[in-house]
């Protein structure tokens, strides 16, 4: 018999198996508790259960957790690249940072993707799979108990494209704010998307208060096409009118990411374009210098020229950061490490 991923499982359908299996109502409390917060990997963990159901649950369900197989912190700021290996051996990665704030964890939702942006080394082998809502929740509570903290903010920009896992990634959204789990607020949340504008316009009919991250990184067809072949099918036009709805029907600001590649899409006239194309939606534009990966070619954009092209959007009247580099000195930005694994066997 197959057993069921317990850990994606919501409170109200662990309520109901266990009530199925004879089980008082209370014991589903005990039971979520143990996988949402204490963060087991083990029913023989949960030691206020008898030994009698431990091993009911062990033969009905599974628990997928994320084993770290490799882990890298920086010496420059703490943070922690880690490579997780997943229950049928496939690896992902995620990435812990330290703000003043608190902790903070980017995670993958897919293993590998199958968006084909050029500058990005999650894409280069194409998509595997998705993950299911725990093998999510696993890099967050792996990480929680390999450090001994409490992460507060998750952003869903690891391998993957979210919005391409859409149904699994609303069940991670419902469980990690389930306040008899994690209880973390979705106003800590970020999720990104390189543009599936369907399922943005989906995303804005729940009207949930996280913060939906673009990845626009050009202002034009022409480049964004050269970019990301996601654009051939909704280009910047479609994709912005969906923006301009999902912020007037939500009320929240949408961040803008663009990946400053020199030569490519950093000049002041593709400033001018953005600021042109981006009025009247309610957001804010971040810059970030491009991850140099050998395999794509990109070269980041000078500082220079990033504060250039900063200087021309706020001249608009935009709010704009560059984003600041964590984990510089062990290729922190996702894709890398599963790679190199893949290569060295």
């Amino acid at each position: 018999m197959e057993k069921t991923d317990i850990l994606s499982m919501s409170f109200g359908e662990l309520s109901a198996a266990l009530k199925d299996m004879g089980e008082p109502a209370f014991r589903a409390k005990q039971v979520y508790k143990w996988l949402h917060c204490e963060c087991v990997t083990t029913f023989d963990e949960m030691t206020n259960l008898s030994k009698a159901l431990r091993q009911q649950l062990n033969d009905s369900f599974v628990i997928f957790g994320a084993a770290i197989e490799k882990k890298l912190i920086s010496e420059y700021d703490d943070t922690v690249k880690y490579l997780f290996k997943l229950h049928d051996g496939e690896c992902v990665e995620s990435v812990l940072m330290k703000y003043k704030y608190g902790y903070s964890i980017c995670v993958s939702t897919q293993v590998g993707c199958r968006m084909g942006c050029k500058f990005c080394a999650s894409t280069l082998d194409g998509v595997v799979r998705s993950l299911n809502a725990s093998e999510i929740l696993a890099q967050i509570y792996t990480a929680q108990r390999d450090n001994n903290i409490k992460i507060s903010h998750v952003v869903l920009m690891g391998m993957g494209e979210p919005l391409d896992n859409y149904d699994n990634v609303m069940r991670f959204l419902e469980l990690i704010t389930d306040e008899q789990g994690q209880n973390m607020s979705m106003r800590h949340i970020s999720l990104s998307t390189c543009g599936i504008v369907p399922k943005i316009y989906e995303l804005m009919e729940k009207n949930l208060q996280l913060t939906l991250s673009i990845s626009l990184h050009a202002p034009t067809d022409e480049i964004r096409s050269s970019m990301m072949p996601v654009n051939k099918k909704w280009n910047v036009d479609t994709l912005l009118k969906a923006c301009k709805a999902y912020t007037d029907k939500t009320h929240r600001r949408i961040s803008f990411e663009y990946a400053m590649v020199s030569g490519v899409n950093d000049t002041n006239e593709c400033a001018a374009i953005l600021a042109k194309k981006l009025k009247g939606i309610l957001c804010h534009i971040n810059l970030i210098p491009v991850n140099e990966v050998k395999e794509t070619g990109c070269v980041r954009s000078s500082k220079e020229r990033i504060y250039a092209f900063s200087s021309v959007l706020e001249k608009s009247g935009y709010t704009v950061t560059v984003r600041r580099e964590l984990g510089s000195d062990i290729n922190a930005s996702c894709g890398q490490l599963r790679r190199s694994k893949q290569q060295n066997g």
